[in-house]
């Protein structure tokens, strides 16, 4: 298991007790007080804004291990229930084998688009319960590179090296998260999300190592993102 398989266990697990917490500490009392308003019909205006947001783990995740992204996202806010969204990222990888010294280098844009419904029952509340869904896609281009292959015929050492090779990933998303207003126009909140591969073409060498946006390649994925968002 590698090191950032196991930072990215650990973000998880550190997101799930997170959730966990912040759901327990919304106060129930508070969701009676709020009973007989909520059976009136809801009269606020479709729009109510749009927000920006950024992750910080894909950034935490890029200095400490082999890839990572930069992410931001914006967010339209529709009756404080549904929240379609545009997630715009750039991922980067440059991984060396221990063992083979073969080396992995790229950097591309993805995309995902989609959306995030609330799903308390008090949808005015500064406590938002998410569950979402996303496409996602990326092309993207790796170079692979290696100190030398022995030659058992002739003998000697045949270097290998491979650039430029392309390849593309669609896939679907599927997500929980939390998200709390803190003050004005702040909002922190963190989101799990469920990576599945829809098609690929990896390119003439088959499978890439990473895929910018869906991380190692496979036919699925689990991921976790730290949202700072602000109001506008």
């Amino acid at each position: 298991m590698t090191h950032l398989r196991i930072i990215s266990i650990s973000i998880s697990r550190l997101a799930v007790s997170l959730l966990l917490c912040i759901l327990a500490v919304i106060p129930a009392d508070a969701q009676n007080r709020r009973k007989d308003t909520e059976v009136k019909k809801d009269t606020v205006a479709l729009f109510r804004g749009f927000s920006v947001s950024a992750d910080l783990v894909g950034p935490v995740m890029m200095a400490v291990g082999d890839y990572g992204q930069y992410e931001a996202a914006l967010h339209l806010n529709l009756k404080d229930k549904y929240f379609p969204v545009f997630e715009l990222g750039y991922g980067r990888a440059d991984h060396t084998e221990e063992t083979t010294q073969l080396s992995y280098k790229t950097s591309a844009p993805y995309f995902r688009i989609g959306a995030d419904f609330n799903v308390l029952k008090n949808k005015h509340d500064i406590y938002r319960l998410f569950v979402g869904v996303r496409y996602a896609f990326t092309s993207f281009k790796y170079d692979l590179s290696s100190p030398g292959v022995n030659d058992p015929v002739w003998g000697g050492v045949t270097p290998y090296e491979a650039t430029d090779v392309k390849c593309n990933y669609h896939w679907l998303e599927a997500g929980l998260g939390v998200d709390v207003k803190l003050a004005g126009p702040l909002h922190l909140g963190w989101s799990l999300r469920y990576k599945q591969r829809l098609s690929a073409d990896e390119g003439t060498l088959g499978k890439a190592w990473y895929v910018p946006g869906f991380g190692e390649t496979g036919t699925s994925a689990f991921g976790a993102l730290f949202n700072v968002a602000i109001d506008i």
